[in-house]
């Protein structure tokens, strides 16, 4: 599995023929520097955690210039349906959707899920989620998005039911854990993943600016985590 991180909660999923986006904030993401369209050239899915904007993005441009198919929770599929997005599959918290080459599950997360209108009027979409993206090939990797999210304590079912081996985790603070919770978080309830991605800080001033804390959370198991460079591809 090749993974991409654009900046922020945005990454890319290229595995077999698909080719998945998490949270596609690309314009307006002051951590990415690249063209979103040349980014997200060939995508055949977008999986959304939740509504907000920074977490929506590029979708609607990206569903009509691609052709690719959202995965989100019910509201959000009616919501960016009405915008434009042709190809919807909605789902809800607890369920999973079968893509062809890989599952999409949707887990728990603490957090709100909104979006306001050009006329001011702010609009629930729905509840907020992580993510499990489950290939069905056993060579590729089962990853898990946390979303944004505080820590709680089912985070040990989520490691049991998905068994994830690489956890990309929210670390910024004031609308997401902080780092140090976000440690303890992949310390105490994912033992078993392989690999670990911090993410949602440095996009914008009030958020945390650097992973140098969650590394030292992390102790003797910084080993598992990888800081990625915004738009440069790695391979799992």
């Amino acid at each position: 599995m090749k993974i991409t991180w654009f900046g922020h909660s945005a990454y890319r999923l290229d595995f077999g023929t698909a080719a998945v986006l998490i949270d596609p904030f690309l314009s307006g993401n002051g951590s990415f520097k690249g063209d979103p369209e040349a980014a997200t050239a060939g995508a055949t899915h977008i999986v959304l955690t939740h509504g907000h904007a920074d977490h929506v993005g590029d979708t609607i441009a990206i569903a009509q210039r691609t052709g690719a198919k959202l995965v989100a929770t019910y509201e959000l599929c009616q919501f960016l349906g009405a915008k434009g997005v042709a190809a919807t599959d909605p789902m809800n918290t607890g369920g999973t959707t079968d893509q062809g080459e890989f599952t999409v599950s949707l887990t728990i997360a603490f957090h709100s899920s909104s979006e306001m209108d050009e006329s001011g009027v702010l609009h629930n979409l729905g509840l907020p989620n992580g993510v499990v993206i489950s290939p069905k090939t056993k060579t590729e990797p089962v990853v898990y998005h946390m979303g944004d999210t505080d820590i709680f304590s089912d985070m040990a079912l989520i490691a049991e039911l998905y068994q994830p081996s690489v956890v990309m985790v929210p670390m910024g603070d004031r609308f997401t854990m902080g780092p140090r919770s976000a440690a303890l978080a992949i310390r105490r309830f994912f033992p078993g993943a392989k690999t670990v991605l911090p993410c949602h800080y440095a996009t914008f001033p009030p958020l945390v600016q650097s992973p140098d804390l969650f590394l030292r959370e992390m102790g003797e198991q910084v080993g598992r985590v990888r800081v990625p460079v915004v738009g440069e591809p790695f391979t799992l």
